[in-house]
């Protein structure tokens, strides 16, 4: 006999406004953190300022020790896609790419944003791929509202990227949050129109598009973790913690100023 699927969480409004707090502590966290990015700089430090950020907020960074994981944040640089481990022997250069991948929890509950950065001046090509995918966060969460299908959402993000002539990553993808960390519905960002499950009014999701260069297959690497492109090709990536509201979506990880080194919404 097979288990059945975890509940999709529903939150009351007290569950929203603790949501918005730990969102707004994640936001505010990696708008520090873009002002700390420089090159030189090793991944291993943007962990310590983030893992530092967090605990003065009385807060947890929710990635250290989560089904293994041994930092406090996700570091990923150029054609890591996701889920880069921080290292004091890897440096950020000129011309590089960094996604940094704030998860905060507080009370109980979890915010979860990223974004994608420039080290010094982008190529034409960095560019290209960190706008795109930029602008695919930004389409997801306008597909957002009571009734919506998951389905519609992943369309909307992939016609975006493949009309840019990039690809968006089919094997991971956004995630139910709230209490829990990572829990349905599992959302896709690429899919066809008309499917999927229906959003309802009170879900909490994360919209995270991986956004590739070049194809949209990756690989694992050996510790078990940081996930690659498999032809080499830059890959950017942006994320909220998006609240489905009577008339449409509420951003819980929206920050106050913009992000330095970034067109970040």
């Amino acid at each position: 006999m097979t288990a059945a699927p975890a509940p999709i969480e529903i939150l009351s409004a007290a569950e929203i406004q603790a949501m918005r707090t730990v969102g707004g502590m994640a936001g505010e966290t990696l708008v520090l953190v873009a002002r700390t990015l420089r090159a030189g700089m090793t991944t291993e430090e943007i962990d310590a300022f983030v893992h530092k950020d967090t605990l003065r907020r009385s807060a947890t960074p929710a990635p250290l020790g989560y089904r293994g994981f041994p930092r406090s944040v996700c570091v990923s640089r150029n054609q890591v896609v996701c889920h880069g481990i921080p290292s004091g022997k890897e440096r950020l250069e000129p011309g590089d790419i960094v996604n940094v991948d704030v998860t905060t929890r507080h009370q109980g509950f979890h915010g979860d944003t990223s974004a994608t950065f420039f080290i010094g001046e982008p190529t034409a090509e960095a560019r290209h791929v960190v706008e795109v995918a930029r602008r695919c966060l930004a389409i997801g969460i306008a597909e957002v509202r009571p009734g919506a299908r998951l389905g519609d959402l992943g369309a909307a993000i992939q016609e975006h990227a493949e009309r840019e002539g990039c690809s968006v990553v089919r094997e991971y993808g956004g995630h139910g949050i709230g209490r829990v960390f990572h829990g349905p519905p599992h959302v896709s960002h690429h899919g066809k129109r008309g499917s999927g499950i229906r959003l309802r009014e009170g879900m909490a999701i994360t919209i995270e598009p991986m956004v590739n260069l070049g194809r949209p297959e990756v690989r694992l690497l050996d510790d078990g973790w940081t996930v690659v492109t498999a032809d080499g090709s830059l890959s950017a990536q942006f994320e909220h913690t998006v609240l489905v509201t009577a008339t449409g979506a509420e951003i819980l990880t929206a920050r106050r100023e913009p992000l330095a080194n970034s067109e970040a919404p």
